[in-house]
């Protein structure tokens, strides 16, 4: 089962600008996100995410995103309800005035959420790595570890949905609808992959310094990344969402 971060093959014009444009234009996203105060203007930064997913031929991992963080979303709602009530109570301990918070926390956690999960999926590890070294003069070793954890994270999750599925076969009820029942199935599970994480991370750092690691720079990689004209206007665009954003909130 894949990943909502691996790289999804396209032609789009977002899958051809430079990663690092890539990551600069989902943190000003998230910049955005972050200083829109209204709920219309959560709502604008978060319809333009969807929009360029869409757009770079992203939809189904766009969506499946959405939905995913849309059940956080909806817990922080009602968490943000009950503790922050204010105007005029509608029922119980629910008022407008917490609602209305409790609405724009929910968008805002989404907005927040989705730029950079929707960026990493249209460039591959190996790209951001070479680019954030060439581009943005990042040492090797960190753009090695930010590449790694990318790689970790997606093996981590298959290897879990493996065991799982696994014990299922063997009448584990780990498909049960009881949150706390999967839950208590689920941590024992917890541990041992971690411990096989940690044992193949070292394995993999082993195996780059017989391979030279410390003696990679810029110029070791195969493949340049040059800023081009529509990287910039992507990074340009970003900027003039922030300024619209802090002008109508």
């Amino acid at each position: 089962m894949g990943s909502v971060i691996d790289y999804t093959e396209g032609t789009s014009f977002l899958h051809k600008v430079n990663p690092v444009a890539k990551l600069v234009f989902a943190l000003e996203l998230f910049v955005a996100a972050f200083a829109a105060q209204g709920t219309l203007e959560v709502l604008a930064v978060l319809a333009l995410t969807i929009c360029v997913g869409v757009v770079s031929q992203n939809a189904q991992k766009t969506f499946k995103l959405v939905f995913g963080f849309a059940v956080l979303g909806l817990i922080l709602c009602v968490v943000q309800t009950l503790v922050a009530p204010a105007g005029q109570t509608l029922f119980l301990f629910i008022t407008v005035g917490g609602l209305e918070r409790g609405f724009n926390v929910a968008l805002k956690t989404i907005a927040l959420a989705l730029p950079l999960l929707s960026m990493l999926s249209l460039m591959r590890v190996e790209d951001l790595m070479n680019a954030l070294v060439e581009v943005a003069h990042v040492p090797y070793p960190y753009a090695f570890t930010i590449a790694t954890v990318l790689r970790f994270v997606p093996v981590f999750a298959s290897e879990m949905n493996h065991i799982m599925e696994a014990q299922m076969a063997r009448g584990v009820e780990f498909d049960t609808k009881n949150p706390i029942k999967k839950l208590q199935l689920t941590m024992p599970l917890i541990v041992p992959l971690l411990v096989s994480s940690v044992k193949k991370a070292d394995a993999s750092a082993l195996a780059a310094e017989q391979r030279g690691f410390y003696l990679r720079n810029a110029s070791s990689a195969f493949k340049r990344y040059p800023l081009a004209p529509s990287d910039f206007a992507l990074m340009i665009f970003g900027v003039a969402v922030i300024v619209v954003i802090l002008v109508f909130s």
